[in-house]
C-alpha cells in the first residue's frame, strides 16, 4: 500500500469472506484511478472472485495483472457484460465517464461499483437514477474515506452506541498531495468535475452518515486556484457549509497542499460534535505518535485514545456483497449514495457560479 500517493492508496485488511470461492464473481473495468485497487482488495478480502479485467490502455491493464495475476484479460467491455457469471463490475474511469459505464453495466443486468465521484452532472445523476429504477440494479459508490478507513468505521460504531449523543456538527479536512504523475484529465474541470465534486464527495457523504441525515442543503461553497496558474481549470482549494434536514451543520475543507515532509499523502481528519461529547478521527497520521487510524473520544466518562489500525477491519464490503446477492440495502442505501453525489454537484455548481 502506497502511503505517500493518494491516487494509488489501496488499503489491505484481513480476509473475512462472507461467500465461498466462485459464489460472487466480479470484474474490473476502466482503471484510470488507482482507487480500483482498493475497491478490488476490499471485495476479494470479503470473498469475491475477480474474473475479468478490461481497459483500453495496455499499460494500465498490465499493471493491474501484476497485482492480480489470477485475472483474465477481456478484449472488450462487451465480453464482461455478456458473461452471465459476472454479478458486479467495479470501475474507476475518468469521473465524467463513470456514469456512462454504469448505465451500460446496469443495462446488462449487473450491479455497478464505482469510485467517487460517481458522476459529475445533475443530468448524469438523473440518468443513473432512471436506470436504477428501470433495472433494479445497484449503483454503489466507493466513498473510501469512510468505508475503507478503520478509524472512521470505529467512530461510526461509537456514534451508533451513543458515545457522544446526537451528532449536531461535523468538521472535516481533506488535504491531498498532488504528486508529480497525475494524468491530464486530472486538471480538466469538465473531466474531473471540480474539487468539491471530486474529493469533497468524501466529506459530504460522511456528513450525511454521521449526522443521520437523508437530505441537506448547501449554505455556502467556494473554490480557488491559488498556486496552479499553468492549469487554469484546476482548483487546489475549496470549502463548503451544509445544513441537514435535522438541523445538523457540517463544514469541510479540501486542498492539494500537503507538504512533501509529511510521511503520508494527507492529514485527513474529521471531528464530530455531539450533545454529550465529541470525537476526533485522525485517519492517515496522528502527528505526535506517527500512527494512522487513531480515534479520540471525549465525553462525560473521560478522555480516551483508541489506536485501531488492524483491529476493526472493513465490514462494508461483506455487507455490500450480501446486499447484491439478497437485493437488500444494509451496507448503504441507493438513496444515500445518490444524495451524497447530488450535494457534491450542487456544492460545486454554487462555487462555480461565484467565479
Amino acid at each position: 500500500m502506497n502511503h505517500t500517493d493518494g491516487m494509488n492508496y489501496a488499503p489491505k485488511g484481513k480476509p473475512h469472506p462472507v461467500v465461498k470461492p466462485g459464489e460472487f464473481i466480479f470484474a474490473a473495468a476502466a482503471l484510470d484511478h488507482g482507487h480500483i485497487y482498493g475497491m478490488c482488495n476490499g471485495l476479494i478480502e470479503a470473498g469475491a472472485t475477480l474474473k475479468w479485467v478490461w481497459d483500453p490502455d495496455p499499460l494500465k491493464r498490465d499493471a493491474f495483472i501484476r497485482q492480480y495475476p489470477q485475472v483474465q484479460i477481456a478484449d472488450s467491455l462487451e465480453i464482461i457484460l455478456a458473461d452471465s457469471q459476472v454479478r458486479l463490475v467495479a470501475g474507476a474511469g475518468v469521473p465524467s465517464q463513470r456514469c456512462a459505464l454504469g448505465l451500460k453495466v446496469m443495462a446488462a443486468n449487473k450491479d455497478y461499483f464505482v469510485d467517487k465521484a460517481p458522476l459529475t452532472t445533475l443530468d448524469q445523476l438523473a440518468d443513473a437514477r432512471a436506470m436504477v429504477k428501470k433495472t433494479g440494479r445497484k449503483y454503489a459508490v466507493y466513498y473510501s474515506e469512510r468505508l475503507h478507513v478503520e478509524s472512521a468505521v470505529f467512530a461510526g460504531q461509537l456514534v451508533e452506541q451513543g458515545a457522544i449523543g446526537q451528532v449536531i456538527q461535523t468538521m472535516g479536512t481533506g488535504p491531498h498531495r498532488e504528486g508529480k504523475n497525475r494524468p491530464a484529465w486530472f486538471y480538466r474541470h469538465r473531466e474531473f468535475g471540480g474539487l468539491l465534486c471530486d474529493i469533497g464527495s468524501h466529506q459530504i457523504e460522511q456528513f450525511l452518515f454521521f449526522t443521520g441525515n437523508t437530505d441537506a442543503r448547501i449554505i455556502a461553497s467556494q473554490t480557488r486556484n491559488v498556486a496552479h496558474p499553468q492549469y487554469p481549470e484546476f482548483e487546489d482549494y475549496g470549502d463548503a457549509l451544509l445544513c441537514g434536514e435535522n438541523g445538523a451543520r457540517g463544514f469541510f475543507r479540501c486542498d492539494w497542499f500537503t507538504p512533501d515532509g509529511l510521511p503520508t499523502w494527507g492529514d485527513g481528519r474529521l471531528t464530530l460534535l455531539g450533545t454529550q461529547g465529541y470525537i476526533e478521527i485522525r485517519k492517515y497520521i496522528d502527528l505526535t505518535h506517527d500512527e494512522q487510524d487513531v480515534v479520540y473520544l471525549v465525553n462525560q466518562d473521560g478522555v480516551f485514545r483508541y489506536p485501531v489500525a488492524g483491529k476493526v477491519g472493513f465490514p462494508w464490503f461483506g455487507q455490500f456483497i450480501l446486499d447484491c446477492l439478497n437485493r437488500s440495502e444494509n451496507a448503504m442505501t441507493q438513496a444515500h449514495a445518490f444524495k451524497a453525489a447530488e450535494l457534491c454537484i450542487k456544492a460545486q455548481m454554487l462555487a462555480n457560479a461565484a467565479h
